[in-house]
């Protein structure tokens, strides 16, 4: 087994406890990390000036993989989200989501194995916006009348939402490449390409001829409205499903739903030379410093990552000890015992993570 090198962000709210219960756990099953922290949240503001320091991104690219706690946007800054920072700086242009039941844990369904897989880098989150009002705003829609493109009111603020065909290729080409590597049988292409027919409609054109360059690969599309019906009907419809950046965005959290909500639900930003991996829930300040937090998500992320850096026989590990304290039904944190409505006393983050490595 390789010993890795790999930054830490502990982030800020909860962030810092659920980071320490997933290294005592990769610790436990055995991984030979070596932690190099760097920090990035809220409280950095006041000495930064930001929530995110550029030393913080420079080490990213010095390890190259990172694992993160969850961080606070701050409120009226300005500052879009650490998040967006990180991914457009070091060019995760892929967001991986998978979503799979864990027995016990309050799930709606008890099959669900299936994988989002969003792209990162453009649509609506490109953040090219024009506020109302503005100068720029007003001649952009005067130009838009002006190409007969159709009328908008001038006290609109307008958002830009490009889609490229570089772009769509490499999302799609991922979500294809990976269910061939996970023995995944099919991937769905979700969009609106009914109605933005130069936008979401080359994002299913091209992911059309992606799918015939994988003939192993069943290949079918859904209209992001339908695709939220069926997937909520019967989620075993589903394998790997590839989405432009928004409706990736809505979907995966829709999904973690079906499955037990955002404190199972595991995430990783992926690019051509970095990696950051992160439980995808919220800072929770309001509990923040408590032991109350559930660290499953950043305890799953970990096992994401555990498997980019080649550790798989460690991740299934992990995995097989999560799922038997969730199946134990034990010792299982507040917001679980709230999901499955359970009266009996909630475990705290500290018992629920010795559980987690007693079972290892």
């Amino acid at each position: 087994m390789a010993k890795h090198t790999v930054t830490l962000i502990p982030g800020d709210g909860i962030g810092p406890e659920t980071t320490a219960a997933m290294q005592r756990v990769v610790e436990a099953a055995g991984a030979d990390i070596e932690w190099e922290v760097a920090e990035a949240g809220a409280h950095l503001m006041e000495e930064f000036g930001t929530p995110l320091p550029p030393a913080t991104i420079d080490a990213v690219r010095k390890n190259k993989v990172a694992i993160k706690g969850p961080v606070t946007t701050p409120v009226g800054t300005g500052f879009r989200s650490v998040n967006v920072a990180l991914r457009q700086a070091l060019d995760l242009n892929v967001c991986l989501r998978p979503v799979l039941s864990i027995p016990g844990a309050g799930g709606r369904y008890e099959d669900v194995d299936l994988v989002i897989v969003r792209e990162n880098s453009e649509d609506l989150y490109a953040g090219i916006e024009f506020e109302e009002g503005t100068p720029d705003a007003l001649d952009l829609i005067d130009f838009i009348e002006e190409k007969g493109a159709g009328t908008i009111r001038k006290d609109s603020g307008i958002s830009i939402k490009p889609i490229s065909k570089t772009a769509s290729r490499n999302i799609v080409e991922y979500a294809f490449d990976y269910a061939e590597r996970q023995g995944y049988k099919k991937v769905t292409a979700a969009h609106k390409a009914n109605i933005m027919k130069h936008s979401d409609g080359l994002f299913l054109r091209t992911a059309r001829e992606v799918a015939e360059e994988h003939p192993s690969i069943e290949f079918n599309d859904n209209i992001i409205d339908a695709f939220c019906m069926n997937i909520v009907m019967d989620p075993s419809q589903f394998d790997v499903i590839v989405f432009p950046n928004l409706y990736g965005d809505i979907a995966s959290d829709l999904c973690a739903g079906l499955v037990g909500g955002l404190g199972i639900a595991p995430g990783a930003n992926i690019g051509p030379e970095y990696a950051i991996f992160e439980a995808v829930h919220g800072s929770a300040p309001d509990i923040a410093g408590k032991d109350v937090c559930n660290p499953t998500a950043e305890i799953l992320s970990a096992a994401m990552m555990l498997d980019h850096l080649g550790e798989q026989d460690i991740a299934a590990k992990i995995r097989a000890a999560v799922r038997k304290v969730y199946a134990d039904g034990s010792v299982l944190t507040a917001d679980i015992r709230k999901a499955t409505g359970s009266n009996t006393a909630p475990a705290s983050c500290t018992e629920f993570t010795d559980a987690v490595i007693q079972a290892l």
